[in-house]
């Protein structure tokens, strides 16, 4: 991260490659990224990648536990391998673009791509905050309405919501999507980020537009404190039920759940607040990569590790799961 600062900084000394400055409408853009010497870049590419291998085959890990272990096949895992399955897609959208633009002297990026991008990013993000406050919910019908839970979260009840998830999350980002596509874009084209994020893309519009950042602010406000406020009071009431229970066992087994999902929500809200709440705010270029590597890139590398760490089932399937690979083993684990 330490580089990335250094090269972000570096990067607003060195002079833009290319340059649309023609009234002509911009075609593409090119994504400046990480403008700094080959070496630290074929650096950063290693580290890059070696992540990314790292959260695929982490995030594949919980899913194909989830698959194989029966005793898994309940609401809470559902979840979590639909989350999991996200975040592999999450990851996706944007670390091997920026794998290659690491090894090449310009990075350029279609009009069409670079909206492309914009749209499965975000609603992904979107989707994520969905699936975050279903999974809070999920906890507190069963920690606090424990009698109502079976029928409440029966495994069909839990593909609709996930299924609703999913639908709401690639639903929401098109209005924000379609209104900055619709700005003029005439040049400069060049954008100081490793993706095309919303931030720079208004600041590259010919004309001011007011009214489509007051809408995306707005938009960004109500979706990312909506669903905080939802994910915290769940767990505020689950928390004040767990701490009512009389066994220590029991509270450790009940924190030890809800740990590692407010270690999650806390890595995610905590960084998507700094960037989001106010897309124009005047982050410096810097702050603004580092932060979008935070939540875009680490905080999907570090949840199969919350996850399974912090859940003595989900490491009981995973110990099994690798049992069944060395093995050679086809049969769903049952023990």
């Amino acid at each position: 991260m330490v580089i990335s600062y250094y090269c972000s900084l570096k990067g607003k000394k060195m002079k833009n490659p290319v340059e649309n400055n023609h009234s002509d409408p911009v075609s593409e853009f090119i994504l400046l990224g990480f403008p700094c010497s080959w070496k630290i870049q074929i650096l950063l590419f290693s580290f890059f990648f070696a992540v990314y291998v790292l959260t695929l085959t982490g995030n594949l890990c919980i899913i194909s536990a989830v698959w194989w272990d029966t005793h898994l096949h309940a609401p809470m895992y559902i979840l979590l391998a639909n989350f999991a399955f996200l975040e592999m897609w999450y990851v996706t959208s944007t670390v091997p673009n920026m794998l290659a633009n690491l090894l090449s002297e310009i990075s350029t990026i279609s009009f069409y791509g670079c909206f492309l991008q914009f749209y499965f990013f975000f609603s992904m993000g979107t989707t994520e905050t969905f699936f975050l406050s279903a999974m809070a919910f999920d906890r507190y019908l069963a920690i606090c309405r424990p009698l109502h839970y079976p029928t409440a979260m029966t495994v069909q009840h839990c593909i609709r919501i996930g299924a609703g998830c999913w639908v709401c999350g690639f639903s929401c980002f098109l209005l924000p999507v379609y209104l900055i596509s619709q700005l003029p874009f005439c040049g400069p084209n060049t954008i100081d980020h490793f993706l095309c994020d919303p931030g720079p893309l208004m600041k590259l519009s010919c004309v001011p537009a007011p009214a489509t950042e007051i809408i995306c602010a707005i938009f960004n406000s109500v979706l990312i404190f909506s669903t905080f406020l939802f994910i915290t009071s769940s767990y505020t009431l689950v928390i004040r039920a767990v701490l009512r229970v009389p066994s220590a066992e029991g509270r450790q087994k009940a924190f030890s759940t809800c740990g590692s999902h407010l270690a999650v929500v806390s890595l995610f809200y905590g960084s998507i607040m700094v960037m989001y709440v106010s897309p124009t705010a005047g982050n410096p270029a810097g702050t603004q990569k580092i932060v979008t590597l935070f939540y875009s890139v680490m905080t999907p590398f570090f949840n199969p590790f919350i996850y399974s760490l912090r859940n003595k089932e989900m490491k009981k399937a995973l110990r099994k799961l690798f049992r069944m690979m060395r093995f050679g083993q086809r049969q769903p684990l049952k023990n």
